[in-house]
């Protein structure tokens, strides 16, 4: 399959948040990331549910919801009912992981776990099968614009090699720090997904960057 990108709406111009909608619809995008933040897994509050049931109304490609919040149990009804399409959960933040995998999964959804950077990937290898994204944080989560951690290639590498082993069809997402002088040698590590925020809104003309970016990852 060919690499996909999907730029963080959390990096948009809230103020103008169905223009950028429409923009990624329109642009060479393949998903749409949106991160739910509580303000208590991590310092930082973002989408609460009114504005992401806006943003799905608006948005015509897969609704990627990353959510970095305590607890998620208790929403993943909620998330599966206003639109999501593949629903993330924190590794740090499930008690019980498989539970959660296999709530998110009732409700019609892709379960993805998510790791922090200080977080092994080798404590997915007994759930590895049952997650079909396993989404690889680059910078530590709560904020926008921070720089790319090096270590992520080779949690890349390890955690493919763990995919490989299990025979598993579970893909790589990177989320922190993605631009085009890196993206390139994620995807020869081993990613799948490469989200871009920053990167994307800030720049002078946002559908030929993510023009760009997703063809310099299928290069």
């Amino acid at each position: 399959m060919s690499q996909l990108i999907a730029p963080s709406v959390l990096a948009a111009d809230f103020a103008n948040l169905q223009r950028d909608v429409e923009m990624i619809n329109r642009s060479e995008a393949d998903w749409f990331h949106i991160d739910i933040m509580d303000g208590v897994f991590v310092p930082n509050i973002s989408f609460g549910m009114p504005v992401l049931r806006d943003i799905v109304k608006h948005a015509t490609k897969t609704i990627d919801c990353h959510l970095m919040i305590v607890d998620p149990d208790r929403y993943v009804e909620t998330f599966a009912k206003l639109g999501c399409h593949i629903l993330t959960v924190h590794y740090e933040a499930c008690i019980h992981l498989h539970r959660t995998l296999q709530l998110i999964k009732s409700h019609g959804m892709k379960a993805g776990v998510a790791l922090n950077p200080h977080t092994s990937v080798h404590l997915l290898t007994d759930v590895i099968q049952d997650i079909d994204l396993v989404c690889l944080m680059s910078v530590n989560p709560g904020f926008g614009g921070q720089s790319f951690i090096e270590n992520t290639y080779d949690k890349i590498t390890q955690l493919k090699k763990i995919i490989d082993y299990k025979k598993s069809d579970t893909l790589i997402e990177i989320d922190g720090g993605v631009t085009d002088n890196n993206a390139k040698q994620l995807v020869d590590a081993g990613a799948d997904v490469l989200v871009a925020g920053s990167y994307v809104f800030k720049s002078a003309d946002q559908e030929a960057t993510i023009k760009s970016l997703r063809a310099l990852a299928n290069s």
